[in-house]
């Protein structure tokens, strides 16, 4: 039985079996994506898996987030009833036809004429798609793959499965391999929204149905396509030409959308996801910028027109900065080219191992003891000068420093401090007095590449690293860090470091080197692979009139499949494992050029890239990634790297000796695996992966 239910913000339908103890609460959590323990689809809709706390114990369920943004959506959910609506009704018409399908525990449905709706039902924790054994029908190795399985027999079922449907007067209307479910108990149907109930179905549609499953051989079209009749059959040239069009539109369909995109991401803004907060009201281009939280970054609601136009209006900054650059090139590139011949004519030291944090209220504890457990020596707290309270980084850097690690601190800016130079003043002013005793680095600005966090011109960054100056360096040993661009976009770096500005000085040049959107770390962009990009950034920092030669990247990760609080897009995520070989390869890449001295990983726990994942308030997963940072600091960190041994490409092998003199090779491969013979060296660390 299910009850109506409305609480400020929201309404819906739940069943009794499922009420939680307190409702409104638990609707709250159960509508924030921040609250999911695995991410199951990321795009158009957002499905994750979390648990609901009910009168009755806690329930694993799955959460389908539904957009209701634009006209069309909008009418849609006010003539048809929303996405959830229909998919729990149809849902309850599934089960009363004695069909399978996830138990539906409730919908929720925002207020808002565009808000989310949310449809809510039990988790299937052993469910297999069929779209994975439909793949390797199609493809041919279903026996090795599925050895169990009987596939003639489960192409049959599958068809019955589908006539079962229609003569419960459901019109599936998305009967597809990835809507059906492979439980022990069954087949279990999902994702049907777009069903409709109560239908006596023509021969086409029940055909149109059928046409959608992607049965791609004739012999086992025709056993899905008997085991459907059960009986004489009717319709069979139909289904084949439906089949085939349904084929052709999908391929049309996915050109047509990519091209699409194109031109709407051209004139239009992208559609932000449902979580993230509009606009302030009445924004200028320059000031649409809100904070999301999930991924623990701004977002820009400008788009690339508004952008382009802003750009247009600064042209003037631009065509300096420009000309700046132009004019140091010829020295980069003739110390970059000295830097390349130069590279492994002598040992490197191997250190500069760092992990970044932000405070975990939920549990600072443990948030020390995976410091210490990870064994990293050199750690960045990033600090958010727009709070007005600073105690819980501040206990976080206490206790880190008492530890006898080394501190740095990056203070990055929104619009509203860009805006308001005084506010940033007295922000830093407050900041420097409160952490110097914890460490004495600071790094000037986040990002100052990417308007979303504020900056739209290089004149509105030196201000704020002048202001900065002018506060932090009153504290002895103060060292300032910048300019803190982000991707290989040297061209920013280059000009912020050669400007003619009073009080622009670097102490160390600062990048957010992130190479993920070329995968692995030795795929290259513009010719250089992640060696050839720091010894770039090394050149620049060299020849600069503002800095040192020193460098620092002090953010890089690879983000992960975990839908919004990943901080990039799905193209350029990562799995799990594929995150910990590139760290490792990274680190080694970055650290063993010699070029720089920290490479610090962006951050210790977060969903969609961290070290490790807040599955609960009070439980913490080490993800492959953080052990193998662990294991990679324990082998390295202290030792040199003494000579890169030779073997054929694409396999790499270093040689790395201990101060004790003990010798340790690290090997890896981008390629097949290739076997190398080691005499006399004991192997200590080694990967393998394809890219």
């Amino acid at each position: 039985m299910s009850e109506a239910f409305d609480v400020p913000g929201w309404a819906g339908e739940i069943d009794r079996d499922y009420r939680p103890v307190d409702l409104e609460a638990e609707v709250r959590r159960l509508t924030d994506p921040g609250s999911s323990l695995k991410t199951l689809h990321w795009g158009r809709n957002y499905l994750y898996v979390t648990r609901m706390e009910t009168v009755q114990g806690p329930v694993d369920v799955v959460v389908k987030q539904f957009r209701n943004q634009g006209t069309k959506a909008r009418l849609n959910r006010k003539w048809k009833g929303s996405k959830a609506e229909r998919s729990w009704n149809a849902a309850r018409a599934v089960l009363d036809a004695g069909l399978l399908t996830p138990a539906p525990v409730m919908r929720i449905e925002s207020v808002e004429p565009e808000g989310p709706s949310f449809y809510i039902c039990l988790q299937l924790p052993d469910a297999l798609e069929a779209r994975y054994v439909l793949r390797a029908a199609n493809a041919g190795p279903e026996r090795e793959q599925f050895p169990h399985l009987d596939l003639p027999v489960f192409l049959a079922d599958l068809g019955r499965l589908a006539r079962k449907l229609h003569e419960a007067r459901i019109w599936f209307r998305d009967f597809t391999s990835g809507n059906v479910l492979l439980c022990p108990d069954g087949m279990y149907l999902v994702d049907l929204n777009r069903a409709r109930i109560g239908k006596d179905l023509t021969l086409s549609e029940r055909v149109r149905d059928l046409s959608r499953m992607p049965v791609l051989k004739p012999e086992h079209q025709k056993l899905f396509f008997q085991g459907y009749w059960d009986g004489p059959e009717r319709g069979w040239r139909l289904y084949l030409r439906y089949h085939r069009a349904f084929l052709q539109k999908n391929r049309t369909k996915q050109r047509v959308r990519g091209a699409t995109r194109k031109v709407k991401e051209l004139f239009l803004p992208r559609k932000a996801h449902v979580h993230i907060p509009e606009a302030p009201s009445g924004a200028s281009v320059r000031d649409r910028i809100v904070w999301d939280h999930l991924s623990d970054q701004p977002h820009q609601h400008a788009g690339r027109l508004d952008k382009l136009r802003v750009r247009l209006a600064d042209t003037s900054s631009h065509v300096g900065e420009a000309a700046t650059v132009v004019a140091a090139l010829p020295r980069i590139v003739s110390r970059y080219r000295q830097l390349r011949r130069e590279l492994r004519q002598q040992p490197v030291p191997f250190h500069g191992c760092g992990v970044a944090v932000r405070p975990w209220p939920d549990d600072p504890a443990a948030l020390l003891g995976l410091v210490d457990e990870l064994g990293a020596r050199h750690v960045l707290v990033r600090l958010h000068p727009w709070d007005e309270d600073h105690s819980s980084e501040e206990e976080l850097a206490r206790e880190l420093h008492a530890r006898g690690l080394e501190l740095t601190f990056a203070l990055p800016q929104n619009r509203d401090l860009v805006r308001d130079l005084p506010r940033w003043r007295r922000s830093v002013e407050e900041i420097g007095a409160r952490f110097t005793p914890y460490g004495t680095r600071f790094q000037i600005g986040q990002a100052i590449n990417r308007s979303k966090w504020g900056i739209w011109n290089l004149g509105e960054y030196v201000r704020l690293v002048q202001e900065s100056a002018d506060v932090l360096r009153r504290h002895p040993g103060v060292e300032i860090l910048g300019p803190s661009v982000i991707d290989f976009e040297y061209h920013a770096v280059a000009a912020a470091l050669n400007l003619r500005r009073p009080g622009l000085h670097f102490d160390a040049v600062s990048a957010l080197l992130y190479v993920d959107r070329r995968g692995a770390p030795e795929n290259p962009q513009v010719g250089l692979d992640t060696e050839g990009k720091v010894l770039l950034l090394k050149a620049i920092a060299d020849t600069a009139r503002n800095s040192t030669g020193r460098c620092w990247i002090t953010e890089v990760n690879w983000p992960l499949r975990e839908g919004p609080h990943s901080p990039a897009g799905r193209a350029v995520s990562v799995g799990e494992d594929e995150a910990a070989d590139y760290l490792v390869r990274y680190y080694l890449l970055a650290l063993g050029s010699g070029a720089v001295e920290r490479v610090f990983w962006w951050q210790m726990i977060a969903k969609g890239y961290g070290l490790v994942d807040p599955v609960g308030p009070k439980e913490l997963r080490r993800r492959p990634a953080f052990h193998a940072f662990r294991d990679l600091i324990r082998e390295l960190e202290g030792s040199r790297l003494e000579a890169v041994l030779p073997v054929p490409a694409p396999a790499r092998l270093w040689l790395f000796r201990r101060a004790d003199g003990s010798e340790t090779v690290v090997g890896w491969s981008t390629a097949a695996p290739t076997r190398v013979p080691l005499r006399g060296v004991e192997v200590k660390h080694a990967t393998s992966s394809s890219s």
